[in-house]
Parts: structure tokens; sequence; C-alpha cells
């Protein structure tokens, strides 16, 4: 279907409307007042509808002018994008980088820098991929993203310390452990324990394993916070998710030699000297965030 308009139509009366008078808008598009006029008459030819009058000299859109122009808008403003989106794609920019984030991290150490990113980088969309264990390593070597936030650093990945997560041993306060004192690990072996699963497809870790008969494997913390909240077993959780949880029905189990363990997370490029403009911008963001948090 062929258009009787055309967006530099609209644009005209875009800027006769911002501007106030066709000679103002003359002058913003560096045209004559003569050819605006003209392109006025031809696109009211077009539509078959008075768009603009004079009032008290003045060119001003009419009642119909200015419907149709609240419609017009979102249209100029799409264009603009996508201009704007090819000026950066022909300077490399990518219109989309992917995170991988270990399922450890504090999230807020993710978004509130992304952010702070997108202020400037509106064009760049981001896909966010939770992973865990052996799965965060696949998603470094097979250079699936462009940043990602892992455990332990990977041999020929450089990779920069992000932060250390604490790992908590909890139950709700209705499971028989929470009553106990001077807890050992042969306290563990008759309950079931909580355990979210490695998502690598070519081997399975296990993390935190306190040699339970029974385990209940989940997908996410989110799922194991609601299935120690209901009593299912024991879990070890990372500590900044119960500051930020209701924990009044949780007890955080004290076990000899084992109160608690510690699990450094590192911030790394996979695709190296790969890695486009927007990520490149991303993860020095990622990083000066770092330094902010941790006081260095």
């Amino acid at each position: 279907m062929r258009l009787k308009t055309t967006l530099d139509q609209w644009l005209t009366l875009y800027e006769i409307n911002r501007a106030g008078s066709i000679q103002a808008a003359a002058t913003q598009l560096n045209k004559s007042h003569t050819t605006l006029i003209y392109a006025v008459k031809k696109l009211e030819q077009q539509l078959g509808v008075t768009l603009v009058e004079v009032k008290a000299r003045r060119a001003v859109l009419t009642d119909d002018g200015k419907s149709l122009l609240r419609r017009a808008d979102s249209m100029l403003e799409q264009a603009r994008e996508l201009e704007e989106m090819s000026t950066q794609l022909g300077k490399g920019i990518e219109s989309e980088i992917t995170i991988a984030i270990d399922h450890l991290c504090d999230r807020s150490w993710l978004y509130q820098p992304i952010a702070a990113f997108l202020k400037d980088n509106s064009n760049t969309s981001i896909q966010v991929v939770e992973t865990s264990l052996s799965k965060t390593s696949d998603m470094v070597t097979s250079q699936e993203a462009d940043i990602s936030i892992i455990t332990l650093p990977i041999t020929n990945y450089p990779s920069e310390a992000f932060g250390i997560v604490t790992m908590l041993p909890v139950v709700a306060k209705s499971h028989p452990l929470a009553d106990k004192q001077a807890l050992c690990l042969a306290d563990f072996t008759t309950n079931s324990q909580i355990v979210v699963r490695d998502l690598g497809s070519n081997s399975k870790q296990d993390v935190g394993w306190l040699k339970a008969q029974q385990r209940i494997t989940l997908d996410t913390f989110d799922h194991a916070w609601e299935a120690v909240e209901q009593g299912v077993g024991f879990c070890r959780m990372p500590e900044h998710q119960l500051k930020k949880r209701d924990s009044s029905k949780i007890t955080v189990l004290k076990i000899e030699n084992a109160d608690m363990y510690q699990v450094p997370l590192h911030l790394t490029q996979p695709k190296g000297a790969k890695t486009g403009p927007a990520a490149k911008c991303l993860f020095e963001i990622l990083l000066e965030s770092r330094k902010q948090r941790l006081g260095i």
C-alpha cells in the first residue's frame, strides 16, 4: 500500500506547531517560507483536512491538525530512533548485548549499573541470563555472553574481582533442626537438603553438599527460599537474600566447622578483544560501581 504522505511533511507540521509560526519553522528547517506554505497546502490536499489556520496574524494548527499531529508524534520519534540506531550500528555499537550472571550474585550489583548505562545507551537492548555452577563456565568458554559474572576465574579468560557472597545454612523455625544446639554434619544426613540445580549441559557440580540422604533440587534460590519457609528442608542461602527478605520464619543454623562459606565473584569479558563498544562501556560502569560498593 502506497502512503499519501511523507515523514518530511509531518515534520514540517510538527515544526510549525512547535515554533508557533511558519516563518519560525522555516528558519528552524532551513527552508523558505514559501516552501513550507506549499508543503502544508499539499498535505491538506492529500488528506482532505484543513491543518493550519491564521489567527492574530499567526499560523496555528486547527483542532484536526493537532489531533493528527498527536498521532504522528510517535511516528516521528520512531524515525529519529531508527536513524540514531543506524548511526550506532554503523559505528559498530551493538543492538543487543548478553550478560550472564551467576545465581549467587546480588542482583542489585548488576541492575543499578545497567540503569546508569541505559541513560546514555537507549538503543542497545540487554539480555540477562542467570547461570549456576558449570553453566556459568559454559557461558564464558562458549562466548555466548558479552559480559559474565562468574565465581572462580576461568583459564585464559582474564577477570576482575567483583565481590564476595557469604553462604549460610538456614531452615524454617518450625523445622526440627531449628531447635538443636551444637549441630554437626551427622545431624544433616537424615534431613532433606534443598539445592539449586546445576544448569550446565555437560557436567554437574555439587557445591555446599552436606551428604543428606534426600535432596530437593530446584532451579533458583527464589524457589529454594519458598521451600525453606514451608519446612521442606535445609538450604545454603546467600546472605544478601536473607537481608532482603522477610526472615522472621527462618533460622540460621550454627554447624560445627561449617557455619558459613564464602564465594568470590568475578567479572569477565568472554569475547575478549571482540567485545563491542556497548559491552565495554557497561563493563567499565560495572567496575566503577564495584569500587564505590567496596570502597576501593
